[in-house]
């Protein structure tokens, strides 16, 4: 049975924050893959009629029959009319924590499947206590992070394994990944979840010890046996010949990869290890660039943290939200990592994992989009349960194929 057979809704897609930055960009980027009316049936959702028509009108003729939709993040009834018209949404309304907890509700109570950009590790998790029984009960396939953070490391991860099971008859339980060289942007959005997510920590103390849980997604019954580590700091990495400093995504991708690892009964390994950093260079000169890239990293944390600061940082420096990277910066961004995996004999296998475009933005907005319509056109009902799942656990392979061919991701084992 196909999914439209088991479906009668009007769309397969309803891109819920459109008129946002990144949904501006997703939407330009569905318009050019699929077109406003052809073999995929979707539509653009704000709160704003106005914003959303001018964005139509933005585009032209290649708009003209493109579904608009009005829904407010906390507008129970207007939800509910755009679920029930839907067989995914995909959510670019951010931060989360403060726009994203009634979607998330709905979509559960109505089985409808979910996809988002977030990077707040503690608001999903708040949100699996919730409505993980509910969605799993009513087929809601929710998963989170369709983005940079963390469609590369949860499926460079999983390509990995893949390619380990094949080559080594077993998956590789130890894991690592190595930003080469990125280039792109910050976005006012992206800031605005991480302070968020900082005033969280600041005003209760149980989500401050939740931060900084490495298998808070997995569940309070998951059975990892070993004491999982970061990198906090500058240190050489003889693997890849380089020093390596924090790399700032490390803290949502981690717990996204170690719970990808507990979705599938700890198929890596009760032992497995996962961390993330950045590659600085080899030699004083690498040591000093993971020395200044730690330092600069703690200074922003420190300076978001203090409420004086962050004012003073809001006001003059950051992006504010509905600002981010020019068109020009977006087409001239990418990024290159590298997942590591060993197993206790020394064995190795490495993907390279290669965006075209701005990685938070450019990247991201193809990443989102692909992950929904994977969602809505490849994994049926019937194969998937519900449940809050990760990009590997819910999509794996399709959504690899369809990032190499529609995305320009690439997925290369070395």
């Amino acid at each position: 049975m196909s999914q439209d057979q088991i479906s009668n809704k009007p769309y397969d897609i309803i891109v819920f924050g459109a008129t946002s930055f990144v949904g501006q960009i997703l939407t330009t980027y569905m318009l050019e893959h699929v077109g406003a009316k052809g073999t995929v049936s979707w539509a653009i959702a704000a709160r704003s009629a106005q914003k959303l028509n001018d964005l139509c009108n933005s585009y032209g003729d290649r708009a003209t029959d493109l579904p608009m939709i009005i829904a407010d993040s906390h507008d129970e009834a207007s939800l509910q009319a755009m679920c029930s018209q839907a067989r995914v949404i995909i959510s670019t309304v951010g931060p989360y924590a403060l726009y994203g907890e009634l979607l998330i509700k709905i979509c559960a109570e109505t089985g409808t499947d979910y996809t988002d950009l977030t990077g707040e590790a503690h608001w999903i998790k708040q949100m699996q206590d919730k409505y993980h029984a509910t969605a799993k009960a009513r087929g809601a396939r929710i998963v989170n992070c369709c983005g940079f953070d963390s469609i590369p490391s949860d499926l460079g991860v999983f390509v990995m394994q893949q390619q380990a099971k094949k080559q080594y008859d077993h998956y590789m339980p130890h894991a690592k990944l190595r930003v080469k060289a990125m280039k792109g942007g910050a976005s006012g959005g992206t800031i605005a979840s991480m302070i968020e997510a900082l005033k969280a920590a600041k005003a209760d103390p149980k989500v401050r010890k939740q931060m900084g849980n490495p298998y808070l997604l997995c569940g309070k019954d998951h059975q990892y046996q070993n004491k999982a580590s970061s990198v906090k700091g500058p240190l050489f990495d003889s693997d890849f010949d380089s020093w390596i400093a924090p790399f700032i995504m490390e803290a949502i991708n981690s717990r996204v990869v170690l719970h990808s690892n507990a979705l599938l009964d700890m198929a890596y390994g009760k032992d497995f290890s996962y961390d993330e950093g950045m590659l600085t260079g080899k030699g004083f000169k690498g040591r000093l660039g993971a020395i200044a890239s730690t330092v600069g990293f703690g200074a922003l944390g420190l300076g978001l943290y203090i409420s004086p600061i962050r004012a003073l940082l809001e006001k003059f420096v950051l992006p504010a939200p509905g600002e981010g990277p020019s068109p020009e910066a977006q087409l001239n961004g990418y990024f290159d990592v590298r997942v590591n995996g060993r197993d206790n004999d020394g064995n190795r296998v490495t993907v390279k994992v290669t965006g075209d475009r701005d990685p938070g933005y450019g990247s991201t907005a193809k990443m989102l989009a692909q992950a929904g319509l994977c969602l809505a056109l490849d994994i049926k009902k019937e194969d998937k349960a519900g449940g809050f799942l990760t990009p590997s656990t819910a999509m794996g392979g399709a959504l690899v194929k369809r990032l190499e061919e529609h995305s320009g991701l690439a997925f290369k084992v070395l």
